[in-house]
């Protein structure tokens, strides 16, 4: 069995990966920051072994618990501050880039310095890479190889892709997931989707017609898994189903399987998202259809390739 270390493993993925990895029989170490809570069984680096570990990491600081470096075999990077959660002011949008490109470069600085036996790294980005649909009859979608888009967010995941990739040149076989919107019972987009619902309305976000690349939690988490585990993973993948879906559709889809007809359609005028959520509204509100044709040569499949399914997942 092999021993993990997760940044970022106390979020929405890393809760997920977290208990498939141990259910299997792995060991996880999860990097938190100085100051969080320990599991009682976690050791500072002796030789107990415990399903789940606790190491110390600072990143303004540049410091990480050499130990978790030194027992781990592989890595999974997920660490970075939530991008909806808060307006994007100008000191947001400096902690969501700081958190992913100082954690990143910690990370790398870490595996160069300390002796160690990773063997592979998994690293997190997201289809914020690509920039909207362009307004062409029959856009195709997005895949790998196409340039990072010049806004915030495009230029967000560039650095947070560069800041990992010196773990190639540290001989670890490093992939990067570009993951869509992720579906889960457990919280994320979904449970902002179902908030309205509760007082029976289908809030449709504009005209609804903007594309939304989604992908399930369990998806999500057997990607990571292969692409730490699976020699074969290398590089950059998009992590999303193969078939995305209208906001329209899967507000509707979604507002069927928990009210039936007891619910009513409501679009919501751009300009108000605008006003409520200021420039984070461009994402809410822009098409982005992202290709998962790398992942199906791959070998991989899903286990939710459609809508309906992924949501009765939910």
């Amino acid at each position: 069995m092999a021993t993990v270390l997760i940044s970022g493993g106390t979020g929405l993925v890393g809760k997920a990966l977290t208990a498939s990895l141990t259910r299997q029989g792995h060991v996880v170490i999860v990097l938190l920051r100085e100051g969080g809570t320990k599991d009682a069984s976690a050791g500072s680096g002796n030789n107990s072994v415990a399903p789940v570990r606790y190491a110390c990491w600072n990143v303004a600081a540049g410091t990480i618990d050499d130990w978790a470096i030194a027992e781990a075999d592989l890595i999974i990077h997920l660490a970075g501050a939530n991008v909806a959660a808060k307006r994007w002011s100008a000191r947001r949008k400096k902690e969501i880039l700081d958190s992913r490109v100082l954690s990143g470069e910690l990370l790398c600085k870490a595996v160069s310095s300390i002796p160690n036996k990773i063997v592979s790294v998994a690293g997190a980005s997201a289809i914020g890479w690509y920039g909207p649909d362009p307004q062409v009859p029959n856009p195709q979608p997005f895949i790998e190889t196409d340039h990072a888009h010049d806004d915030f967010l495009g230029s967000t995941c560039h650095a947070w892709e560069q800041a990992i990739l010196p773990m190639q040149g540290l001989g670890k076989r490093l992939s990067v997931l570009r993951t869509g919107i992720v579906l889960s019972p457990d919280g994320g987009a979904l449970a902002e989707f179902r908030k309205p619902l509760r007082f029976g309305m289908a809030t449709i976000l504009s005209t609804g017609r903007q594309v939304i690349s989604w992908v399930h939690i369990n998806d999500l988490v057997r990607l990571y898994e292969a692409a730490i585990f699976d020699p074969a993973f290398a590089g950059v993948y998009n992590a999303v189903a193969p078939h995305p879906v209208s906001n329209k559709t899967l507000t509707l889809q979604l507002a069927r399987r928990l009210r039936g007809k007891a619910f009513i359609p409501l679009h919501v005028p751009g300009f108000i998202l605008k006003l409520v959520l200021g420039e984070m509204s461009i994402e809410v509100l822009k098409s982005c259809t992202v290709s998962s044709s790398k992942l199906s040569r791959q070998g991989f499949q899903f286990a939710y390739p459609e809508i309906e399914a992924a949501l009765a997942g939910c």
